[in-house]
């Protein structure tokens, strides 16, 4: 988890292309966190952004 939004904003992005599988940012207890997408399920979270690794564009 992270208190920095830019720098969650970085690693979710890694991380999707790593994987190569669609990531989601979220906010829970006032700090960031990235999951795969299809690891979240229901959760109740602040969801911020979902980065998908086959959404080509600039990497920032």
């Amino acid at each position: 988890m992270s208190h920095d939004l830019s720098l969650a904003q970085s690693h979710a992005l890694a991380l999707a292309r790593i994987l190569m599988v669609p990531v989601t940012l979220f906010r829970v207890d006032g700090e960031f966190a990235v999951l795969p997408s299809d690891e979240l399920g229901s959760a109740d979270v602040d969801t911020l952004a979902e980065y998908d690794p086959f959404d080509f564009g600039p990497a920032h």
